[in-house]
């Protein structure tokens, strides 16, 4: 029998989002898949007979025909079978042939979809029946589907006069599709005469004859297109192709067109062999009409500030690629790839179908690991190999990091590359039964580059811990850490020194105490009865003895690990509220005495304190001091953070640093979040950091009526005086349809759009991308 609606459900709420106004086969290929799955799925839960399971009829009247071996009843009829019922005024009914009529108010229900009509006839056996001025009501996707005839002529063939679909209630739709004639065969073809899109009694797109494939497990096709306007790309058009390969994979082909740019086109390939084994191919190019060398003649306005190189190259793409493997003996294998052709690609293409943020979102869902920021110009490519045991982990990697401006405009790169990176950790765990723990970390990487020192290194830094706890007032955790490198040189001209060996042996120790002290406090209010006030002092201890690392290679922070003499001290404030859910609030009665209390616990605040001593910086020897002749700071800046939500709409979070020596803030931030129980919503978030940057960004959501809701969101360099983004927008919902005007006003772009939402064929864009990834096939 042809797939359910269950099937059919999952399916369309994977296909992409209809943006602004269609094309035309689009709404009439939606039209008919809908339709033909809905019939499909209506035809197997009400003509699939179990012979097992009896049929139960009762009616006012019921009288058995042994001339025409039928039973025939009148008045309030009612046949029922497990989740199916058959109502009608008349029912005439043969038990041998299967064949039945239904007449008057006919009414059948397979779970929460029904069907109606004035007359119904059925052949269970065969498979066939007709439905007269019939309306199919389908409760998971709220769809209706009328025909005046709707004919099911073979196992898998119908046919209807006048039909149409729509998921708006009453009897007269906001919208709907209507359509002539249609004859159509499961997994085969369907044809369709004089399809239109009404706006309540006004067509809006129409075709004469339309033919379409009938697939109901993974339907081969035309998905909706994006249809756009923007400054530098004038009108755009993307029209995706997806095609459905076999169970285990598919594909999107993608077609791009931009007025004042050029077409690309894309390509993604996914296949999915079970939950572990999946993976994810896409990779788009296109021929640039506009360059940027550099010049205002060249066309400057065509890159992007910031990275300080041109993009004088028309040829541009970008691969990018994610796989998970499951292999033997529990190991997993990871491949990210992420390609582009130039530092300007990603600023350009940051959205829509085949763009940066679609396919960052899609690879974090999927994958659960996205992709480097659209604005770094060196990306980084790996091959991951892991395995984790309880208490041990292994990771052999080789990474890749493609340094974009280097590749295309320089003449040498010294990019440091790990091929491969090799990491095995031990978790802190006891040492047999003794008091004491130990926790180990290693690495192995070979340091690769085109131009420039390339060296093997391994490292070893094993820890020993002591826990103590005196008493309950405080607990007291000495460590001990023993770390020892080497590297190896294998190119004799990039050599520090005149050793093709070298060796660092560090040692460091560690001190941690801390406590915590806490106050309950009672008779609050009527709503909160207790409230737990805990303070929690922490004080670290690290030492790391200097030594002369001048001649090391410097490849990372392992390479030069500073000296460290340091005490950390804090303390952090929290706050949580404990009030009872009990029933009597609600109910007269009194519960039992013995009957259990709930609770709901609310840290509504938290506020913390911490600071660093530099003991190194405090001495009065310190070379670094007389060499810059300033003043010594042993003391770091006092960082705060705080955390405030004293009530359900309203949270405020903040962190500052505040220097004593330059009497002001090194840095300061603070975001607030006010929101109400229509879902009106505002957030507002400051930042500032010294010398670098300091912007405001505000976002607002408003609902002005239960349909209308107005929205819009700020950004401001305020150390530059410009603004970095802007938009306003409106969306009005109905019962079954929406519609969003949206302006957005970048740096360097600006953007209008219009997207239509007509609801059931709005769920039929979301991406069929993220199908086999979400459900095993």
């Amino acid at each position: 029998m042809p797939q359910n609606i269950n099937q059919r459900n999952r399916y369309n709420r994977h296909i992409r989002s209809c943006s602004m106004i269609v094309c035309l086969p689009l709404f009439f290929l939606v039209l008919i898949t809908i339709k033909t799955n809905a019939l499909a799925g209506i035809d197997q839960r009400l003509f699939d007979d179990d012979s097992a399971q009896p049929w139960h009829i009762t009616a006012d009247e019921i009288s058995f025909d042994k001339k025409n071996n039928q039973y025939v009843a009148h008045r309030n009829v009612i046949i029922s079978k497990e989740n199916k019922k058959l109502t009608a005024d008349f029912v005439r009914f043969n038990h041998e042939t299967m064949e039945a009529l239904a007449i008057g108010h006919v009414v059948m229900t397979a779970g929460e979809d029904i069907l109606v009509g004035s007359r119904m006839e059925m052949d269970l056996q065969a498979e066939i029946g007709t439905v007269y001025d019939g309306t199919i009501f389908l409760k998971e996707n709220h769809f209706y589907i009328k025909g005046d005839k709707i004919q099911k002529t073979g196992k898998n063939s119908y046919k209807a006069g006048k039909a149409s679909i729509t998921s708006c209630d009453g009897d007269s739709p906001a919208w709907k599709i209507t359509g002539r004639n249609l004859d159509i065969t499961i997994e085969g073809y369907g044809f369709v005469n004089h399809a239109a899109l009404w706006a309540k009694n006004v067509p809006v797109l129409y075709t004469p004859f339309f033919v379409f494939p009938v697939k109901l497990k993974r339907q081969s096709g035309l998905l909706p297109p994006q249809i756009g306007y923007s400054d530098r790309k004038w009108e755009e058009y993307i029209q995706p192709f997806y095609w459905a390969i076999n169970d285990s994979s598919d594909a999107t082909f993608y077609y791009h067109h931009m007025g004042r740019r050029g077409d690309k086109v894309g390509f993604e390939y996914r296949y999915m062999l079970d939950s572990e084994s999946k993976g994810t191919f896409m990779y788009d190019y296109f021929n640039d009409k506009k360059v940027d060398n550099g010049t205002i003649e060249g066309g400057d306005e065509w890159g992007y500030p910031g990275d300080g190189a041109t993009r004088p190259n028309s040829d541009r793409y970008w691969l990018r690629m994610k796989s998970d493997q499951a292999m033997p003996y529990g190991f997993n294998a990871k491949l990210d790839i992420d390609f582009v052709s130039d530092q300007d690609y990603l600023h350009e293409f940051e959205d829509g179908y085949t763009g940066f943020d679609a396919a960052d979102k899609y690879f974090t869902k999927f994958f659960g690991r996205g992709l480097d920021d659209y604005d770094d110009s060196t990306r980084v490519n790996s091959l991951n190999i892991n395995k984790i045991w309880s208490t041990y982990s292994l990771n052999a990697e080789a990474r890749w990091y493609d340094n974009v401006i280097n590749r295309r405009q320089k003449e040498t790169d010294d990019t440091i590359q790990k091929l491969p990176f090799v990491e095995f950790n031990a978790s802190k765990q006891q040492i047999y039964k003794t008091p004491f723990y130990f926790d180990f970390d290693s690495q192995y990487t070979y340091f690769y580059r085109e131009d420039g020192s390339r060296a093997h290194r391994a490292d070893a830094h094993p820890r020993f811990y002591l826990p103590l706890k005196l008493k309950n007032y405080c607990s007291i955790e000495p460590s001990f850490g023993v770390r020892e490198t080497v590297w190896r040189f294998d190119k004799e001209e990039y050599r520090s020194s005149d050793k093709t060996t070298l060796y660092r042996e560090f040692y460091d120790v560690k001190l941690d105490l801390s406590s915590e002290i806490y106050q309950i406090y009672g008779g609050i209010g009527h709503n909160i009865d207790r409230i737990k006030h805990t303070v929690t002092p922490h004080i670290i201890y690290d030492y790391i003895p200097g030594k002369d690392q001048s001649k090391y290679p410097g490849f990372d922070s392992v390479d030069n690990i500073a000296k460290k003499n340091l005490v950390t001290y804090s303390i952090t404030n929290t706050f949580t509220s404990r009030a009872s859910q009990d029933v009597t609030a609600k109910d007269s009665a009194e519960p039992p005495d013995d009957a259990p209390v709930n609770y709901s616990y609310n840290q509504f605040c938290r506020f913390k304190l911490e600071q660093s001593y530099d003991i190194n910086e405090a001495k009065e020897d310190n070379p670094s001091n007389w060499a810059n002749q300033k003043e010594r700071q042993p003391f770091s800046p006092v960082y705060g953070e705080i955390e405030l939500a004293p009530l359900q709409y309203f949270k405020v979070q903040a962190d500052a640093k505040w220097s004593q020596y330059e009497s002001d803030f090194q840095s300061r931030n603070i975001a607030t979040t006010l929101s109400d129980k229509r879902g009106d919503r505002l957030f507002v978030e400051h930042r500032y950091t010294i010398n670098s940057i300091e912007s405001i960004y505000t976002n607002l959501s408003c609902i002005i009526t239960d349909n209308l809701e107005v929205y819009g969101d700020y950004e401001r360099n305020q150390l530059g005086s410009k603004d970095i983004s802007k938009s306003l927008g409106c969306l009005y919902k109905a019962q079954c349809w929406s519609i969003d005007f949206k302006y957005i006003d970048e740096e360097n772009d600006r953007k209008y759009m219009f997207i239509i939402n007509l609801y059931g064929i709005g769920e039929f864009g979301r991406s069929l991308a993220g199908r086999m990834m979400e459900e095993p096939l």
